[in-house]
């Protein structure tokens, strides 16, 4: 048997005096061989591929972890210096991150990003380096891929960033690829059409994929082999369709088990007034227009146009469609969170109409919340996470003194699942102190905690675990029974709709082409477009062994 492309024994990441985090963890890669590994938020499965790549500044890192590419010598990584390190990152090892926002450079076009790879990595000119990305970033489904390669990274919904990041990853071909939650961010038929990229390059050039993900359905239709990580231990390991047939572990069997589960009021906010109305909602955004014709004025793009909708109190509007489609943009015309030019139709909240003035706005940011998308982009790093939960109580309810300030965040922080039992020292730490899946439920509590009476919640479990992805989800359901909150949820999660909403709306290129009562829509849809999303969907059978 030839010898693993890639061989980790008794892996240990510390960071300070603290017990290590990574608890001698043991893996091995084949070349051409597709791994998972599979665990909830925080059990180490990012700093074990962090470890790898030596990207953990200030952790003690001990083992080894064997690297043996073709026609080369056999490395041990842990023991390579800083320059071997950079020669091999991105050229034999590359690595897809969690949250593209943070990992793209703010300041320059993501195509400019992708070339510059080419260049320092192949060695390519500047002319041949920006075609090669725009091919790239079309080969990931990007449309219009020369257009988006001029934009910047805030000019791409949170499905374009991550395939622009994968698109970079994959520019040199590496020999591994450790991807960690590559299609979290990407609707259904993407996510797919992602695997199928991602194995189409495994089988063309031998690479090997390390997928991190908590997404157990795309493990089960595309990883050869699982390893199931609790507490910072590999708990069990085996082949993918074994280990979902017959798992042995209880850990295992618990994640296999979860599952979002509709625990709803179906007759909720039944001939109540709405509380949230839109009529022949529209939003275009100014574009540049090439050559001299942008010097003296700007094309427009419509990103959403002449949707309808009503939302009642108690009641969740689910909105689906494909990255892309304007979700998140509704979200924003929402929530008055885009320049008022921009914007068409009517919109009304709770009665009430946006005001141009911010100070007359006031009271309705308080009605209505947002829960965004990437929690690590609309956390502040240089707020503690007691400031940040807290900051709203300092702008809508002044009078309340510092020991009931701090009383409301540590129960906010408690209602989505953090308490400082388990995090010693809670409201002083810092969001890059957290997992993706725990600062996804800061960002909840930071919404949660003025008790508005709307939550716009815009992907809100994409990054979360499955068995906390279903504690967040009853805790929702809890919420609104109790509270009589109204949700707009966006997502292209079809199980957390089904879940969820009342009813849905399905939007495709800014146009809304279906909606109903959720379980209609979802059980018999009308148009091809929502069908071909709930095909996309549907469970697929796993990849064979």
């Amino acid at each position: 048997m030839p010898s693993p492309l890639l061989e980790v024994s008794n892996l240990h990441v510390t960071f300070g005096a603290a017990a290590p985090l990574v608890r001698g963890v043991s893996l091995a890669l084949e070349a051409g061989e597709k791994l998972a590994l599979v665990g909830e938020s925080g059990s180490g499965k990012t700093l074990t591929a962090l470890a790898l790549l030596r990207l953990l500044h200030g952790a003690r890192v001990e083992g080894q972890a064997l690297w043996r590419a073709p026609r080369q010598s056999e490395r041990d990584l842990l023991a390579l210096s800083e320059r071997q390190m950079c020669a091999l990152r991105g050229d034999e090892i590359a690595m897809i991150f969690q949250e593209p926002m943070t990992a793209l450079n703010p300041l320059m076009p993501v195509g400019a990003q992708i070339a510059e790879v080419l260049r320092i990595k192949r060695g390519m000119g500047a002319a041949q380096a920006a075609r090669e990305a725009a091919l790239l970033l079309g080969r990931t489904g990007i449309s219009q891929p020369q257009e988006k390669a001029r934009a910047y990274a805030h000019q791409l919904s949170g499905g374009q960033r991550q395939r622009a990041m994968i698109a970079m990853a994959l520019a040199c071909a590496p020999r591994l690829l450790l991807a960690d939650e590559p299609t979290t961010a990407l609707d259904v038929s993407l996510r797919q059409q992602m695997l199928e990229l991602l194995d189409e390059l495994r089988r063309e050039a031998g690479m090997a994929v390390l997928l991190i993900t908590h997404d157990l359905p795309l493990v089960r239709r595309f990883a050869d082999r699982v390893a199931v990580m609790q507490h910072g231990r590999i708990v069990e390991q085996g082949r993918t369709a074994d280990v979902f047939a017959a798992p042995q572990q209880p850990y295992t069997q618990m994640l296999l088990a979860s599952a979002p589960v509709r625990d709803v009021d179906e007759h909720a906010g039944a001939g109540a007034a709405p509380l949230l109305a839109a009529s022949g909602l529209g939003v275009r955004y100014p574009t540049p227009l090439p050559g001299v014709r942008g010097w003296f004025k700007k094309g427009s793009f419509t990103a959403l146009q002449e949707v309808n909708f009503t939302l009642a109190p108690a009641r969740t509007l689910g909105v689906i469609g494909e990255s892309g489609s304007g979700k998140s943009t509704l979200a924003q015309a929402v929530l008055n969170l885009l320049p008022r030019p921009q914007v068409q139709g009517g919109l009304h909240i709770a009665g009430r109409a946006w005001d141009a003035s911010e100070r007359a706005n006031r009271p309705l940011r308080r009605v209505a919340q947002f829960v965004f998308q990437d929690p690590f982009s609309s956390l502040s790093p240089r707020m503690t996470l007691g400031a940040i939960v807290g900051e709203g109580l300092q702008v809508h309810e002044p009078q309340l003194d510092e020991a009931q300030r701090l009383a409301r965040v540590r129960q906010a922080l408690s209602d989505v699942g953090l308490q400082e039992a388990q995090f010693p020292g809670l409201l002083m730490r810092y969001p890059h102190e957290f997992s993706g899946g725990q600062r996804q439920r800061i960002a909840l509590a930071r919404a949660l905690i003025v008790r508005p009476q709307l939550l716009v919640l815009d992907e809100p479990t994409s990054a979360l675990d499955v068995s906390i992805q279903q504690q967040v989800l009853a805790l929702l359901q809890q919420l609104q029974r109790q509270r009589g909150l109204a949700y707009l949820l966006i997502t292209h999660d079809v199980a957390v709709v089904r879940a969820m909403a009342h009813d849905v709306l399905v939007l495709k290129d800014g146009h809304a082409v279906e909606s109903g009562a959720a379980l209609e829509v979802l059980g018999a849809p009308q148009h091809p477009y929502t069908r071909q999303l709930l095909a996309a969907a549907a469970p697929l059978p796993s990849s064979p062994a």
